[in-house]
Formats: structure tokens, sequence, C-alpha cells
């Protein structure tokens, strides 16, 4: 997973839990508003009728009971309540058939106001059993208390405020007014069915005394202590009013002074005053319960307003925090991955370039700058702390390659060393050659073994001068002036061992400068020797060098077996890579490529190999333009020709003088290893052989193949035979073909090693 989705998922899995939150709490919220609008509205729809209701039932139910014990009352008295009844009955029965309505009751009030429907079905009934006083009073007046008592119960639960605990607690005194009111118009209908006699039957009379204690403990316990300052001064006005002070004489006198008889109890004639009384605080009581039910209904109205804005501010609230946590995570996330990004620039910058730089500077042994190496900057946070860390890795890695390089470079003191002494034995080795080709040069069969000798030590000096190269030193360069092509190509074939295979084709137009001599015979060599061992041993190798646009051209090609395209590949990654002393130990018997490359890197020469056009390799050098000079003719001179073809070679060449190859001159001896880069190459003074008496022994002079001839063989020279049909035995063809056989198993064995 990507830093940036990391970052992105930190930062939405919180938000996304944030904003399920509030969703949850505003649906909650909106849930609990609706409710209390449902009931505000219910209230306001269901409330008031049912009020009405029980106010109309209760009067009523007096003026039937009073009625009923032979009260006067005037027929049109009584008509005129019970239509008011029925229109408060008609609207009650509007207002339970409209369920399906946009406001439907809430809680238990929908069953109880089925109940209240149901009861005043019975009302014509009961009526009709009044005015025929068919049954007993007692039956009547408990039907009109019972549907009273369901429209009371309707009520309760229309006002439950279940959802809000403050607005069901507020609600509380609500039911309680009605219900003592209740009770108060109870005990006005007990006392209105004692009639003129006030005598009241026992059932009667408890109900009564029933009555009476339940409102007032209503009052003292449930109403009183609830009351808002406002109620409270109302109930006060009340209970001081004159009329409330001759309810309770009335009430206080009717336990106290009743008496009772067979048949009932007998009321006391103070009951005369509880009409007019009841008659004056009835309103003010009906006022109180009205205006406690307007506040519970104003206080839901407010407490739905009031959730409905901490909706919309815990909306807005949280919308802006989300705005602000998004913000704040693209800011953040914005400016972590660009801090990140510059040090992933600046990592693959030092990795690519710095680093690159800084080892190839030690590796050269020079100094490396510590400015331009990441520093340890001490920081605090993530970031800095990875910077910080990247930087002791770099320097730790900047150290290592300062170590390995001065290990490299003692390495290569030392080789150098071991690589001087080795060349002064060789050099001393060459001259011993020399004076015993001088001494001895008359006796053919030791000169051949001397040639021999003096060969496989050219190749040794050879193998040295790599092992200077490899191990950083430079090969000095005796010559002063300009060597022809030909020359050139002559002296480097002069290094191989079976330079007789050797067939060259060069120029005369051009030259080389003297300080680069070496340098290229040397790398001359080196494929020249590649040439004739990967090949077979009675083929021809041939060098050309032209004149090509971007300087010389030297191509030399062979006859061997055929290499793989991956073979060449990998070949030429060895003519352009520096390799470590591991590759080098991995292919100690193939150091000639490494050799080459590192010279054709100092000469700022380009070197390829290839497939060549006969099956075999061919090599191609190309040399800068800033090495060649125009050739010089001097009249003294005669040149020598480019291609010298000479006989066929043999494995076991006789033994002749002119088969002595050129040979650059021995190095000088040097007592102790030096400092690169180490000279072994050094010119000796040639002195003709002369007749002058100092008594010192001539120097060998530079040989050339076919000149240095000893004294017995010179003459001239016999014309040599028409080759005519070839004579040769069966026997010595099959060993022709065996010794190529032999030769081409070789050089597969050598590539078999180089495979990996």
């Amino acid at each position: 997973m990507r830093l940036r989705t990391m970052l992105v998922c930190l930062a939405v899995v919180p938000t996304v839990a944030m904003a399920a939150q509030v969703t949850v709490t505003a649906q909650r919220l909106l849930a609990q508003s609706e409710h209390l609008r449902t009931d505000v509205e219910a209230g306001e729809r269901i409330g008031v009728p049912l009020v009405g209701l029980m106010t109309q039932l209760q009067a009523e139910r007096v003026m039937t009971a009073a009625r009923w014990a032979g009260t006067s009352v005037a027929d049109d008295d009584l008509r005129e309540k019970r239509a008011a009844t029925d229109r408060a009955v008609a609207e009650i029965r509007q207002v339970s058939g409209s369920s399906s309505g946009t406001a439907e009751p809430s809680g238990q009030s929908g069953g109880h106001l089925d109940e209240v429907g149901a009861r005043l079905d019975q009302l014509t009934a009961f009526r009709k059993r009044a005015d025929a006083h068919s049954g007993s009073a007692e039956q009547v007046v408990d039907y009109y208390t019972g549907v009273i008592d369901d429209s009371i119960r309707a009520y309760q639960d229309e006002f439950s405020h279940a959802q809000d605990a403050e607005l069901s607690q507020e609600s509380r005194p609500a039911v309680a007014l009605f219900s003592a009111a209740e009770m108060v118009a109870r005990e006005d209908t007990l006392l209105a069915l004692a009639g003129p006699s006030k005598d009241l039957a026992s059932t009667g009379f408890a109900e009564l005394l029933d009555a009476l204690g339940t409102h007032r403990y209503l009052y003292d316990t449930w109403i009183v202590p609830y009351l808002s300052p406002a109620e409270q001064a109302s109930y006060d006005k009340l209970t001081a009013s004159d009329a409330w002070r001759t309810k309770i004489r009335i009430e206080n006198a009717v336990v106290s002074n009743h008496q009772d008889t067979p048949s009932g109890v007998k009321l006391p004639a103070d009951v005369a005053g509880w009409r007019a009384a009841h008659d004056a605080f009835a309103p003010q009581l009906a006022a109180l319960n009205a205006d406690r039910s307007r506040s519970v209904l104003a206080h839901a109205d407010a407490k739905a307003s009031e959730l409905e804005t901490e909706v919309y501010w815990l909306v807005g609230g949280s919308g802006g925090t989300l705005l602000l946590v998004t913000g704040v995570v693209v800011l953040t996330t914005r400016s972590v991955l660009r801090r990140l990004n510059r040090l992933h620039t600046r990592t693959v910058a030092i990795a690519e370039q710095t680093l690159p730089e800084v080892v190839a500077r030690l590796q050269r042994g020079q100094a490396v700058d510590a400015e331009a190496l990441p520093a340890v900057g001490g920081h605090q946070d993530e970031v800095g702390r990875i910077s910080d860390a990247f930087a002791r890795v770099v320097a730790v890695s900047v150290e290592g390659h300062r170590e390995l390089a001065a290990e490299r470079h003692g390495f290569g003191l030392f080789a150098s060393g071991i690589a001087s002494r080795t060349g002064n034995l060789v050099s001393r080795q060459l001259s011993l050659t020399e004076d015993l080709q001088d001494a001895f040069g008359h006796d053919e069969t030791l000169l051949a073994q001397l040639m021999r000798s003096d060969q496989l030590t050219v190749g040794m000096r050879r193998q040295i001068e790599n092992l200077l190269i490899l191990a950083g030193g430079e090969i000095p360069d005796p010559h002063s002036e300009p060597m022809r092509l030909a020359d050139l190509l002559r002296e480097a074939a002069a290094e191989v061992e079976d330079f007789r295979r050797i067939e060259r084709h060069a120029l005369d137009e051009a030259s080389v400068q003297p300080h680069v001599i070496s340098q290229i015979s040397h790398l001359l060599a080196e494929l020249l020797d590649n040439a004739t061992r990967f090949s077979p041993p009675r083929s021809k190798v041939v060098v050309r060098a032209e004149l090509a646009a971007d300087g010389l051209s030297i191509e030399i090609e062979d006859r061997g077996p055929r290499v793989a395209a991956a073979g060449y590949e990998e070949m030429n990654r060895r003519l352009h890579t520096a390799p470590p002393y591991s590759v080098l130990a991995e292919n100690a018997h193939r150091l000639g490529l490494f050799v080459v490359g590192h010279l054709a890197d100092q000469l700022q020469a380009r070197v390829t190999l290839r497939r060549s056009v006969y099956g075999g390799t061919a090599a191609v050098v190309i040399l800068p333009g800033e090495l060649l000079v125009p050739t010089e003719r001097k009249g003294e001179r005669e040149p020598v020709p480019a291609a010298e073809p000479g006989p066929a070679p043999d494995r076991n060449p006789e033994p002749a003088t002119a088969l002595t190859p050129v040979r650059a001159p021995a190095p000088e001896v040097r007592p102790a290893p030096a400092p690169m880069p180490v000279r072994l190459r050094t010119e000796r003074a040639p002195s003709a052989r002369s007749g002058s008496g100092d008594g010192a022994r001539p120097a060998l002079p530079e040989r050339v193949p076919q000149t240095h001839l000893t004294r017995q063989l010179r003459g001239p020279r016999a014309p040599e035979p028409d080759a005519g049909r070839d004579a040769a035995t069966p026997e010595e063809v099959a060993d022709a073909w065996a010794d190529y056989e032999e030769g081409t198993q070789k050089v597969e064995a050598e590539l078999r090693q180089d495979q990996p």
C-alpha cells in the first residue's frame, strides 16, 4: 500500500466514523423533535376536545344526579347541557375517526380513545334510563364516571412524552390536575345525589370521603410541588378565595358532622352552601388545569425547536469540522509527500551521481570533499531521522570505499613492487639470452632453443606488464621518435609466441606518437596472442591497419571456432568495465581482455569483438587521430615491407636465426619496489659490433626476422622451390588434422571456463 493511500485511510476512517456518528445523532434528535411536534399537534387536536368532553360530562353527570335525587332541574337546562355534551362527543368522534391523518395519536391514547368512543355509544341509553329512573342512580353515575376516567387515561397517555424525561416529568402535574378536578367533580356529584333530604347511601358516602381525600393528596403531593411560579400564584389565589374556603369548611363538616342512619348517612346542613361555592371556584380550577396543559404543549414545542436548532448546529459544526479535517489531511499529506519526494530525489541523486563520483575519486586516489556528502542534521521528526539515517549509511559506505581504495592502492603498490622485481629478473634473463645467442650462435640447434627461450621470456615479460597495468601502474615508453605502423605491428607481433602465423598489412603514410607506442603495442600483442591461441594451429591470423574517419582502424581477424552472440556480449562487457579484484581472481586465465580494456581506456580508443566473415573472431581497434603523425621518409633507411609472408608455421621450428622476432629493449634492473608508475621498458643504447679496443661486449642490436643471421648462414639464399603437388603422406595429414582438433578442443575448454 502506498504511503499516500495509508495517510488518506488514516484520515478517512475517523472522518467517516465521525460523519456516521453525527448522522445517527442528528437522526435521533430529529426523530425526537418530530415526536414532540407530533405530541404538540396531537395535544392540540385531541387534548382540547378531551378536556371539553370531560367538562361537559361532569356537568351533565351532576345535573342528572341532582334531578334523580329530586332537586328541581329545568328540562331546558338539561337539554342544553346534553346538547353541549353531544357536540363534545361529535368532536371526539371526529378526532378518533381521523387516525389516518397527518398527526396520529401517540402512545396508547388511540386505544383509550376507542374505549371512550365505545362507552359514548351507550350515552343515549343511560340518558333514557336516567329520565325513566330505571335501575339505580349509582349505575348511571358510574357510567359517566367510567367515560371520564377513560378520557383522563387517554389524556395521560397523550402527555406521557416517553422520548423526553423532562417533559414527561412536567406533564405529570397536568394529569394530576385533571385527576384532582375529577375528584372534586365526583364530590360535587355525590353531594348532588344526596338531594334536598341530604341522605346519602353508605357506598355513596364512602365514595365521597375517597374523593375528598384523593384530591387533597393529589394537590399536596403531585401538583403544588411542581407548579411554576405563575401557576403557583394562580393556585394560591384559588385556595385563598372565599369559595375555596367554603369548600374546605363544608368538606370538614361532612367528615366530622355527618350522622349515620339506618338507610345510610345524614349530611350536615352546611352542604347547602356547596353549590354556590362550587360554581365560584370551578372556573378558576378549570383555568388552572387549562394553563398547565397549554404550558406543557408550549414547552414541548419549544423543546422540539431547540432540538431542531441543535441538529442544525450539529450538522453545520460537523460539516465545518470535516472540511477542516479534510484540509488539514490534504495539507499534511502533501507536506509529508513533498518532503519524502525531496528525500527520494536527493537519495537517488546521491546514489546515481554523488556516490559513483566519490567512489571513482577514491579509486583514483583523490581526496573527497565532505561537503559533497549528506550530513547528519540531528532532526527530530520521522522524515528527518530517515534523512539522517541515510546520511549515516552514506558515510559508512564512503568510509568503506575509502578503506577499500586504500587497500587497493596498497595492493597495487605491492603488486607493482612484485612486478618490478620480477621484471628485473626477466630483464636479466633476456640479457643472458642475448649473450648466449651472441656466444653460441654458430650452433644452430642451441640457437633455436635459445630463441624459443627468448620468446617465452618475452611472453613472461608481457604477463608481468599485465600485472602492472591491472595494479594501476603504467607502461613507460622508451621511444623518443614516432614509429611507422608497419614497425608497430611488427613489434606487437614479436611479443606473441606463435608470431610466424601472423600476417601483417599496414600503410606507411602514418606513424604513432612516441609516448603511446608501448601501450598500443601491448594492446595489439594481447589481441594477437588471443587470436593465435584460440584458432587452429596451422591457420593464419591477419592484422590490417587502415586510416579511418575517426583515426586509425586496426582489425585482427582469426579463423577460430564460432562464438555465440552472448559470448561476444560478455567479452565486450569485459572490455568496457573495470573489474574488481574478485572478478580478476575468478578470470585469472583470461586477463587479456581486462588488460586490453584498461589500455583502451588510457588511449581513449575503442575495441570491439565480433564475428568475422570467416566464422572466427574479429577484433576492431579504433585509435583516435590525435595519436597519429605523418610518416617522415628517410633516405638512409630502407623501409621494410608491410606484409612479410613467411613459410608455413611448424609446431617444432627448425633452429634458424632468421626466426628471431623483434623485441623491445629489456627493462632495467631495480633493487626495490617503487611507487606507481613502475617503468619496465627502458632503452638501452645500442652500439655496433666494432673493433674498438674498449674491451666492452657489443650490445645485441634490434633484430628483424630474416636479418640477424650467424656467420655460417650468411650467403646467397637459394631460390624457393615451387610448391607443386603436396607430397605429404597420409600419416602426416592425419597428424595435421589431429593438431587442428587438439587446438579446437583447447579453445572450447577455455571458453567453457569463462562461462558462469
